[in-house]
């Protein structure tokens, strides 16, 4: 398995991409959902460009050897941001490794708020062993790439280790 890194103005560059497919479309929506954590950034790009308020469902698949490995899928209760689900949805994630989790979800919303009419799926990356092809996408991996995105620094840091990095850089009183 092979890995990618995004730097910062990289991963900008896709979620900007990934705006501008879904705008260049015409293809409206009535709400806007993500998935935590990955779709949160794409989702708040997505907020903000087109003025909408941003729901969140929590989901978790990757919980054991450190994120790395999946295993079953929970799906929080609650949705945060939004009133209700309804119309058109479009729901943005950061990736669609194995397409299990967003081909879940969507079954779960359907069942759960009856007055969807429609979701599509936008997302930064789509690997070509999933059993879900995405609406919009802006990079295919033809093999199984381990993704570095450029927040994954900060991942196991702890906050002992920020003041240490953030005073070493700026000094005690942080400035």
């Amino acid at each position: 398995m092979s890995d990618v890194k995004y730097t910062w103005n990289e991963y900008i560059e896709l979620n900007e991409e990934l705006v501008y497919k879904v705008a260049k479309s015409g293809w409206d929506f009535d709400c806007l959902l993500c998935l935590s954590r990955g779709g949160m950034r794409p989702g708040d790009f997505f907020s903000r460009v087109y003025n909408q308020p941003l729901g969140i469902l929590a989901t978790s698949s990757y919980r054991e050897a450190k994120g790395t490995v999946q295993s079953e899928l929970d799906i929080s209760d609650c949705i945060t941001g939004l009133n209700d689900l309804k119309g058109r949805v479009l729901l943005v994630d950061d990736m669609v490794d194995s397409g299990k989790t967003i081909s879940e979800v969507i079954a779960h919303l359907k069942s759960r708020y009856p007055a969807i009419t429609e979701i599509r799926v936008a997302v930064l990356w789509w690997k070509a062993h999933s059993i879900l092809k995405p609406d919009w996408h802006c990079v295919f991996f033809d093999d199984n790439p381990w993704i570095h995105q450029p927040f994954e620094c900060y991942d196991d840091l702890g906050k002992d280790n920020l003041i240490a990095q953030f005073e070493a850089k700026h000094g005690k009183d942080g400035e």
